[in-house]
């Protein structure tokens, strides 16, 4: 039954029954039953669900934006294969691994959801292993995220969750009291997508409702760090992302292949004088990494903690991951979009139903809060 999908027995607090939450949940629950939902697949009596699209969306190349300044386009819901392939799948495959090292908590994200209101219900986008979810007590927290591997692991540990999609959140307009992105956006991997998951975020709380969303920086604070990753280069963004999105760069000269973890970066590093008919081959370097932002950045999976009888297996076997004998791992490739200075607020520009009441610098990520308006 739909009802089973949240456990009813989590609502037998006097104050959760007094706050008329469970009513709530069950008919947002049969919504979206009755919505664009195909169906909701629910795993025992557990919470976690997999939301099936009625149909695959099919892919435009036209653009529109309706009254209220948001997106609206097909193509925009329609996963381009790179983040199929270097996010989706990664995600899936190093879940367990990436879970154990995600335990700490931002504090500032901290702070946001411990100045919610009681009774406040929270969705986070791109919960991952729910680290967030049911921080603040007095706040009821729905999460969802694209990986069926780490909606498990949350649904294992007793959260709200479903799998679902960033830029197409199963929530109606104004569910929530609060919703946050942590980490997410940047791995999106068109501009039109990363503001569709903006106006997702906004569209799903109510008028007075507040959004967190961070973001790593191309500023990094650990250059070193940096070193480390693959640069995309600009014909390669273009065969897997499509023309023009993300916006142009200046043509990589490295290659695609991972970059040693020890090689150090020579950026900004004996940069000559070169008059306008001779420009030096390290002066265009140095402003390629500066102007780069679309990277793989590397997940090294242990070969114990790998299934190489699964995932990693076809994963090795199709070229989407290597083996490291040197460190004992499989390495996996994730893609990452890393934000410039204002680009996050730049991207809220024409979203007319919220304002930027707060934005930030915290541990090379860029955050920003909005207050939806209308």
């Amino acid at each position: 039954m739909i009802h089973s999908v949240l456990k009813t027995s989590r609502f037998f607090n006097p104050r959760r029954e007094a706050l008329g939450l469970t009513s709530v949940i069950v008919d947002f629950v049969c919504h979206l039953a009755f919505s664009s939902m195909k169906q909701i697949n629910c795993i025992g009596d557990s919470s976690l669900c997999t939301i099936a699209p009625s149909k695959e969306p099919s892919i435009t190349d036209s653009l529109s934006v309706t009254g209220n300044g948001t997106t609206s386009s097909m193509s925009v819901q329609s996963t381009p294969e790179i983040e199929k392939k270097f996010v989706h799948h990664v995600y899936d495959a190093i879940a367990p691994h990436f879970s154990a090292t995600r335990f700490a908590k931002w504090p500032k994200v901290a702070s946001f959801l411990s100045s919610l209101p009681l009774g406040s219900l929270v969705l986070d986008a791109g919960c991952g292993n729910g680290k967030y979810l049911g921080l603040n007590q007095d706040c009821f927290f729905i999460g969802c995220d694209i990986s069926p591997s780490l909606i498990k692991i949350c649904s294992d540990r007793g959260h709200e969750v479903l799998v679902a999609d960033a830029v197409n959140l199963p929530y109606r307009t104004g569910f929530g009291d609060a919703a946050i992105s942590i980490a997410v956006l940047h791995h999106l991997s068109t501009e039109s997508r990363r503001r569709k998951a903006i106006e997702e975020l906004v569209r799903v709380v109510k008028k007075g409702g507040h959004v967190l969303i961070t973001v790593w920086a191309v500023e990094q604070e650990d250059t070193n760090l940096i070193t480390k990753w693959t640069p995309l280069t600009e014909k390669y963004v273009e065969e897997w992302v499509g023309p023009g999105s993300p916006r142009a760069r200046t043509p990589s000269p490295l290659p695609l292949e991972s970059i040693p973890e020890s090689e150090e970066s020579s950026t900004g590093e004996n940069i000559k004088v070169c008059s306008e008919s001779n420009v030096c081959k390290d002066l265009e370097e140095e402003k390629h990494i500066k102007n780069q932002q679309e990277y793989f950045v590397p997940w090294h999976l242990p070969y114990h903690r790998a299934e190489i009888s699964g995932a990693s297996s076809h994963a090795l076997a199709a070229g989407l991951a290597t083996k490291d004998d040197k460190k004992g791992a499989v390495v996996y490739n994730r893609y990452y979009h890393v934000f410039s200075e204002g680009e996050l607020e730049s991207l809220t520009a024409g979203i007319i139903n919220a304002r930027i009441v707060d934005q930030f610098f915290d541990k090379s990520n860029w955050c920003i809060i909005l207050e939806k308006t209308a």
